[in-house]
């Protein structure tokens, strides 16, 4: 049996999570479906297995049968056929290439809960002789006989195949492993029933030993944790799935030493009629930022052809926070100084600084490359002319000709950089930026042509769009702002930047598949808690 599936499911937690809530939906037998829309407040009882020191937890919440019957429903007839497959492909999956099925010997005793962890960064602590992490799968059962049946069924068939087993009872608890043949590699599985209600799996039986000692010394688990407590408290919404990680020990995972002051982060996934929603909550001391609930009005000179856009307040302090954070400065800086190299300008010293208002920051695509616009509100900062009239002075100390040109009735700056290499014949001019003001707004753009395609939007901005107001819908309104994606035409955008994603497309098909649009906010931090939201709109 290829029981490194499981093994993989753990490893890639989130992912796994995700994807179930992607290809499936609800139930239909004992009441109605759609109460799994509402979620529930139920927090993972398979914690209790969980050591505090764990690098990630992982837990769906819901029986798979729920979630499938739940997307029969809100499918189209023509469509449940293939979700009915997706489903199916997914849950015999998780079994591997073995002769086990699931609705055969999984569903008559799987319960409401299926908990995965990386338990452990090495399951002997002895780096001599290399690290293995330690993998835990708790089953919750609904039924305790038909759950011991499977694992006799299970086993019998590993020891014809010649796997030698060895039956040990420790405190209690009767404990099943053996080596067994996955993919052409032998891997030790170990198993467990604990009580009346959970079946156990894990990559070695030490994993299971510590699993129980944890239930018996409550001091020692996950759900006893401060951290976990408070990181899951903070997650208010209604939820199929949670996400638990312990960050420092998850950076050690892999290999990486954690440099931001981030402690712990937790993850709940709920069900929107129109996709998949997440909240977070980070354990970190950090800035409180200042919320609103108007709507940024800077998205009114945003395109609404815009893929990718980003919008809110306070960009100085933003950035400041973004800046001091390891992780997220990664991914941030490469953009914006890919950005200023454009304009010659260095964006969080001559322009971020002095955005202490709204704010909006879009990518434009056309056939050849992207443009970038970006908004701001100026009557925020009494420095902010002063700002800008400076940036036309930067831009002629670097050889940049400052000029005013019309586009209509609206006058416009314009950088234009002059190549004179072959001066006898010809003097090429390249525009680099071109900026403008329209009531308390400087709008800036890499071109002419980004610049007019702002002006003549009219009405067809994001402000205005249906599909951006879906996008941030089931998001908290109180917010500092929004991180928008259109997937069908920033895909082809994102892939060239991170080539990372064609791999997780392969990993996570279903979930690109049927992905519409995916939007982000921070609801700010408050008492050393920063949350968050994400909304997955899906087809």
């Amino acid at each position: 049996m290829k029981f490194r599936s499981f093994l993989n499911a753990v490893a890639a937690i989130a992912g796994v999570l995700l994807l179930v809530a992607t290809i499936g939906f609800g139930w239909i037998f004992a009441q109605s479906p759609r109460s799994l829309l509402k979620g529930s407040p139920t927090t993972p009882t398979a914690a209790m297995f969980v050591s505090k020191q764990a690098p990630v937890m992982a837990s769906l919440l819901v029986n798979p049968d729920r979630l499938e019957s739940l997307r029969q429903l809100v499918a189209k007839p023509s469509d449940r056929a293939a979700t009915r497959k997706e489903f199916e492909q997914f849950k015999q999956g998780l079994l591997g290439d073995s002769e086990l099925d699931y609705r055969r010997d999984v569903q008559p005793w799987l319960g409401d809960e299926i908990t995965a962890a990386v338990t452990t960064l090495d399951i002997d602590r002895d780096e001599a002789n290399g690290k293995e992490a330690g993998y835990l799968l708790a089953l919750e059962t609904k039924d305790t006989e038909r759950s011991r049946e499977f694992l006799q069924v299970f086993w019998q068939k590993r020891a014809i195949a010649g796997t030698d087993l060895v039956f040990d009872d420790y405190k209690g608890t009767k404990m099943i492993y053996g080596k067994v043949e996955a993919e052409s590699v032998p891997i030790t599985v170990a198993s467990a029933v604990v009580g009346r209600q959970y079946v156990l799996f894990a990559n070695s039986p030490k994993v299971l030993r510590n699993a129980i000692n944890n239930v018996q010394a409550a001091e020692l688990n996950l759900e006893n944790s401060s951290d976990y407590q408070q990181a899951i408290a903070a997650l208010d919404r209604g939820r199929v799935g949670v996400v638990f990680a312990n960050l420092p020990q998850l950076a050690k995972l892999n290999g990486k030493e954690i440099t931001g002051t981030a402690s712990s982060a937790a993850i709940s996934l709920g069900l929107d009629r129109r996709g998949i929603v997440a909240e977070t909550a980070i354990l970190q001391e950090g800035t409180e930022f200042d919320q609103t609930k108007s709507p940024i009005n800077a998205l009114k000179y945003i395109p609404a052809i815009a893929p990718i856009s980003a919008s809110g307040t306070n960009l100085d302090r933003l950035w400041s926070g973004l800046s001091k954070d390891a992780v997220t400065s990664k991914w941030v800086n490469s953009p914006i100084e890919s950005l200023g190299k454009r304009w010659n300008l260095n964006l969080p010293q001559d322009i971020f600084n002095w955005v202490k208002g709204e704010y909006a920051l879009a990518l434009i695509p056309k056939s050849d490359t992207s443009d970038w616009v970006f908004v701001a509100d100026k009557t925020a900062d009494p420095g902010a002319e002063a700002a800008i009239a400076r940036l036309d002075e930067l831009g002629k100390a670097q050889g940049i000709t400052t000029g005013t040109l019309q586009i209509g009735d609206q006058p416009v700056t314009v950088w234009t950089r002059l190549d004179s290499a072959d001066a006898a014949k010809k003097i090429d001019a390249e525009v680099v930026g071109v900026h403008t003001t329209i009531g308390k707004y400087e709008i800036f753009t890499t071109s002419m042509t980004a610049m007019n395609t702002v002006l003549k939007a009219d009405k067809n901005v994001l402000a205005n769009s249906k599909a951006f107001d879906q996008a941030i819908a089931p998001l908290e309104k109180e917010n500092t702002g929004y991180l928008y994606l259109d997937w069908e035409t920033a895909q082809p955008i994102l892939e060239e930047q991170f080539p990372v994603l064609k791999v997780a497309q392969l990993v996570g098909g279903p979930i690109f598949e049927h992905l519409r649009s995916l939007t982000i906010s921070n609801y700010g931090n408050q008492a050393g808690v920063q949350r968050g939201g994400a909304f997955v709109r899906l087809s």
